[in-house]
């Protein structure tokens, strides 16, 4: 009897212990704080930085998050791997720096408005000694930053700048990282653009063309080289191909002025390739307009199709099944000219905010959403980030604090 007593009555002084013992209280505050410091840099903080975020979690763990977040390692690290997929059609992470990734780094330093990345006439580079200049065709610049080693997270290395100074398109033909040099040597090159839309969807609204297949849109601007009887069969194009080139065709056309050239021969990954864009006034030779030629690849599939003349685009997904990825009602309301309105069209849409959100919560957090408090999780960071002026460092910071008892 006396021994269970005593056992008792040691579990009970326990018990209060952890309820009051102020050494506890800040072990299990530091623990948290290194958690959040982990989950963000991929690294442990230093002392003095722990020391900062153990008192911040205790009445602000966002503060808590946002001061790890100052570790150059979230830049340098975290956020170019969590980038580098989206700028290469194999989706690797094993990429090399380049304008595409250190734009989007910038954007999420500065805490920008990350719609822009779709649209805006943004770019960063490095400035420091040594550093070879920004070219238009190769990543020697980008290269040599990542090989340096340079502080990413210092906003005198990692500058913003424009690229219509640098890549000599016009600003009003700039769209972000559509047309930042990484992904037109990833999604211009060959083929027929539509590379450039479906990595677009895929990558920054969270939706394959699987996922927003719809056969009731009209067929009208699908192109030339869709055959109508692929195998000999209609059913297969209007049971299936009907499905993604209706939607996916008309917002496409959007890039027809754009193409990456490279010697294919000598250059087969287009290493040295360069972004080029036919200007007012470029006559394409194969065209007669300023089409680029590649928009009528196999044009003898159904001669009956749909012929690209200019970079009108149309959103056929406004209405039917995909009104669900949450169509904005302002410009450009669904149709424009040229990659910048469609970038605009895409960024302002539900479904960009909420991939983002899940795309950081997946990153942060090292799983998917399961339960409905993760969903109710995502739910709320979505109107955060809406709130926040689409600054994606509150996300990553939310996302820290959520999981930070994973």
């Amino acid at each position: 009897m006396f021994i269970i007593k005593a056992t008792k009555a040691v579990a009970l002084t326990c018990l209060l212990g952890s309820l009051l013992s102020p050494g506890l209280a800040n072990a299990d505050a530091r623990d948290q704080a290194k958690r959040i410091h982990e989950r963000l840099t991929g690294v442990p903080p230093d002392a003095a930085t722990l020391d900062t975020m153990a008192t911040q979690v205790s009445s602000s763990p966002v503060t808590a998050a946002y001061t790890a977040m100052e570790d150059p390692a979230f830049y340098n690290v975290t956020i170019k791997n969590f980038v580098a997929p989206w700028t290469n059609e194999a989706m690797s992470s094993f990429v090399p720096l380049n304008d595409y990734t250190a734009t989007v780094i910038g954007v999420v330093r500065d805490g920008l408005d990350f719609r822009r990345i779709l649209y805006d006439d943004i770019l960063y580079v490095g400035q420091a000694s040594g550093l070879p200049a920004y070219s238009n065709t190769n990543n020697n610049h980008y290269a040599a930053l990542e090989r340096g080693n340079y502080d990413l997270s210092d906003p005198d290395i990692l500058v913003d700048t424009t690229q219509s100074s640098r890549n000599g398109l016009p600003s009003s033909a700039t769209a972000g990282i559509m047309t930042s040099r990484a992904a037109a040597q990833a999604f211009f090159s060959a083929g027929t653009n539509r590379a450039m839309f479906r990595f677009t969807l895929l990558n920054h609204l969270c939706n394959d063309l699987e996922q927003v297949n719809d056969v009731t849109r009209p067929p009208d601007r699908i192109r030339q080289d869709v055959s109508r009887s692929p195998g000999g069969d209609s059913r297969v194009f209007l049971n299936n191909c009907v499905g993604c080139h209706s939607g996916m065709d008309p917002m496409a056309q959007a890039f027809a002025y754009y193409d990456y050239q490279y010697d294919a021969d000598a250059d087969p990954d287009g290493e040295l390739g360069r972004l080029i864009y036919n200007t007012v006034g470029t006559v394409d030779p194969e065209t007669g307009t300023r089409v680029q030629g590649k928009y009528l690849i196999n044009a003898g599939n159904f001669e009956h199709g749909y012929v690209t003349t200019d970079d009108q685009w149309d959103n056929y997904w406004r209405k039917g099944p995909n009104r669900r990825l949450g169509w904005a009602d302002t410009a450009p309301r669904g149709s424009g000219s040229g990659a910048k309105s469609l970038g605009q069209e895409l960024a302002q849409s539900e479904a960009f905010a909420e991939c983002q959100v899940k795309k950081v919560f997946r990153n942060v957090c090292l799983r998917d959403p399961v339960d409905t408090a993760d969903h109710n999780q995502i739910d709320s960071m979505v109107n955060s980030l809406s709130a926040s002026n689409f600054n994606l460092k509150q996300t990553f910071a939310e996302s820290a604090v959520y999981c930070m008892g994973d």
